[in-house]
């Protein structure tokens, strides 16, 4: 008499990319998969280095060497500096996003997610999510940076906070392009290449470290249209001041324009790749 012993029937990986997932689904997903980026940096600390040390050396530097040639002393300048380093460091911050999403995907990590019952744009969002820790340990040592020196801004705590948050809501909406280049790119080196080729360009090429009315007549049109110019102005009219204007709304604006238009166009682009 032979025995017959059932056996579990193996797991099959989802493969039915049209199932419906709740709204709620997608964020517990979102945070689950932010959550394993969290993980990432805890193993890997170096992950951290760029936003620790970039915004002092950049901020010493910056305020050294142009401080006493552009307002005169230091102290006069840091106003000026202090949230142009912010916007700088913060935004290049971003570029690593892209940069860790092609080494995952070279890696096959991102096949794996896409066999699992989630939301499709779950791991996309999740990675960018834990991204958003960079952006606030870069804000706090600019700040803490410019307070040691000498920063003493207007704007009170709220005007920090205020412009501390608009900087990373910025570049976390920043971050999907850089999101959607690692996708559609073949190495990581790539992504960063060309990432760096376009932001250097908008961030030097702004108000974030020499007032306008000092460039040559054809550079100050392209700096008043620059959007690293809007999101700089914004921030030190809540930092220095406390203000609100029509910068900061453009800022929200973009930012918000970016997520809506670039985020399906990357979750597109990984389904179709990965």
């Amino acid at each position: 008499m032979t025995t017959t012993i059932d056996r579990p029937a193996a797991v099959q990986p989802d493969l039915n990319p049209t199932r419906h997932i709740s709204l709620r689904q997608s964020f517990a997903n979102s945070f689950t998969m932010a959550y394993r980026g969290l993980l990432k940096f805890k193993h890997n600390p170096e992950q951290l280095f760029d936003v620790v040390f970039q915004p002092v050396i950049f901020t010493l530097m910056f305020s050294y060497i142009f401080g006493g040639a552009i307002s005169g002393d230091v102290s006069s300048y840091l106003p000026l500096i202090i949230p142009g380093i912010l916007a700088q460091t913060v935004i290049t911050t971003s570029v690593v996003t892209g940069t860790q999403l092609r080494e995952d995907m070279d890696k096959g990590v991102f096949d794996r997610f896409k066999s699992l019952p989630i939301a499709r744009i779950s791991p996309l969002a999740g990675a960018l999510t834990a991204d958003v820790v960079r952006y606030f340990i870069a804000t706090v040592i600019t700040f803490a940076t410019g307070f040691a020196m000498g920063y003493r801004p207007e704007g009170g705590a709220l005007g920090l906070v205020a412009a501390g948050a608009l900087v990373i809501f910025c570049a976390w909406a920043i971050s999907w392009i850089f999101a959607l280049m690692g996708v559609l790119m073949n190495k990581a080196s790539s992504v960063q290449g060309i990432s760096m080729l376009i932001l250097f360009p908008l961030t030097f090429l702004s108000n974030a470290f020499v007032p306008v009315d000092t460039m040559p007549g054809w550079l100050q049109a392209f700096v008043k249209v620059n959007p690293v110019s809007h999101l700089v102005t914004a921030v030190r009219d809540l930092a220095n001041n406390g203000t609100v204007g029509m910068d900061l709304v453009w800022s929200l604006v973009g930012a918000a324009a970016v997520v809506v238009i670039v985020a399906p166009l990357t979750v597109k682009a990984y389904m179709r790749k990965a």
